[in-house]
């Protein structure tokens, strides 16, 4: 029997041994990303209190105006510019990265460098 390699399945075994090394703290909240087919969403997260400090996403009122016309790409800088900024209003400025599974590339990427240039540390 052949059996079919399951992508999901892989990144979050990956996922796993990534969230075995880092842990967010309140001091530097971990910065968690989901994509998905059409969106992307990131997260600052306190595992110590496991609480969400603050969230962004491409289905974010305030961004969902701004993406007509834009790739996937274009929109997941802009969530990272978004939550860049949520960040630095409640006094965070580093962070630890947590790319979920994914490969640091692409979507991932782009979020990431939105992030930093709007001062996010990591």
């Amino acid at each position: 029997m052949i059996k079919k390699y399951n992508r999901n399945k892989s990144r979050k075994k990956r996922h796993r041994v990534i969230r075995n090394s880092i842990q967010g703290t309140p001091e530097r909240p971990r910065l968690n990303v989901f994509r998905s087919s059409k969106h992307i969403y990131a997260q600052l997260i306190d595992d110590t209190q496991m609480n969400t400090i603050v969230s962004s996403s491409t289905l974010d009122k305030k961004i969902a105006d701004k993406l007509d016309g834009l790739t996937k790409k274009e929109a997941a800088e802009i969530v990272g510019k978004d939550i860049a900024e949520k960040a630095k209003e409640t006094g965070v400025e580093k962070v630890v990265f947590d790319r979920g599974g994914y490969l640091y590339h692409g979507r991932v990427k782009a979020l990431a460098e939105g992030a930093r240039e709007n001062g996010l540390k990591f």
